[in-house]
């Protein structure tokens, strides 16, 4: 995959603003990746051009942007205005530049055409041309508003986010994008039934054998011979809950035979447990136990 700088770190240097990624590698040899951007004092100058590539920007700003001055392949698009909670789109191939007049706070969706293109084919759909959009207009998207909304609280703590669970969210953002904006309409037909009992089985032995959630889903699906959006369908219906949370169910289960058996500090079971520290650990355990990791032990032991 070729460099880029529309998102993370060189994202945020080429806009002069602090940014925090999350890369999802969740589709076959590309990524879909989100950046929080947040800029405090513009610089009143115009932002550098990207790296030209094939390659979609979907953003959702959070802050009033009231005059934005935008150009494509050099040519100015009308001068126009952002509101809080809007979605605008960039055609990266098409050396998107803005001038940088004011303070801004957005999450912005990096969405390659090799993602789009592996998502259409999942969906056995025809492959996406362009996305539907016009420069420097902007859209409500009440969809990729609540999810960036969402995302907000875990860029404060990224090294807590379960992989399993960014997979989720970017393949969700990745095919809203392509059917909203790229025409997508999936031809299979659903699957009503879920999981075969062979397939459940070397499906959670995958996914118990990866507590930390570092198991790719796509690893995972194509071990049960079923394509991403198959394998996530299905599992849901034969189990109940989506995988990621299947992962967190299982660490909890492992926590508690640890805690009830074994006297190490909790540091090491959230550890032990696929958990980035203690405080991480406590969070789940509480909200899905009803009580913190300590007083558990406490009770059992007593």
């Amino acid at each position: 995959m070729p460099n880029s700088d529309s998102y993370g770190e060189a994202f945020g240097k080429r806009l002069n603003a602090q940014a925090t990624a999350f890369v999802a590698r969740a589709l076959p040899k590309t990524i879909i990746a989100v950046t929080e951007m947040r800029c405090e004092n513009s610089q009143n100058v115009l932002s550098t051009p990207p790296i030209e590539e094939d390659a979609y920007l979907v953003a959702v700003h959070f802050k009033n942007f009231p005059r934005y001055e935008y150009w494509e392949n050099g040519k100015a698009a009308p001068v126009s205005a952002i509101r809080p909670g809007e979605t605008i789109i960039y055609d990266i191939k098409r050396r998107p530049i803005f001038h940088v007049n004011s303070a801004f706070h957005t999450v912005h969706f990096y969405l390659p055409r090799a993602a789009l293109s592996a998502i259409a084919d999942d969906a056995n759909a025809p492959r996406i041309q362009d996305l539907d959009y016009k420069p420097a207009v902007t859209r409500a998207d009440p969809v990729l508003r609540g999810i960036g909304e969402t995302l907000l609280p875990l860029f404060r703590n990224p090294d807590r986010v379960n992989r399993l669970f960014m997979d989720h969210v970017m393949l969700a953002v990745g095919h809203h994008v392509a059917s909203k904006y790229g025409g997508m309409r999936p031809k299979e037909q659903p699957i009503l039934g879920g999981l075969t009992p062979c397939q459940e089985r070397r499906a959670k032995e995958l996914l118990r054998e990866n507590l930390s959630g570092e198991a790719p889903l796509a690893a995972v699906a194509s071990e049960c011979g079923l394509s991403l959006s198959q394998f996530s369908r299905a599992f849901r219906k034969a189990v109940g809950i989506p995988p990621y949370r299947w992962v967190i169910q299982q660490r909890i289960t492992l926590a508690k035979s640890l805690l009830r058996n074994d006297p190490m500090p909790l540091s090491e079971v959230a550890l032990a447990c696929g958990f980035s520290d203690q405080s991480h650990f406590t969070r789940y355990f509480s909200a899905l136990v009803g009580m913190s990791p300590g007083v558990w032990r406490r009770s059992v032991q007593g």
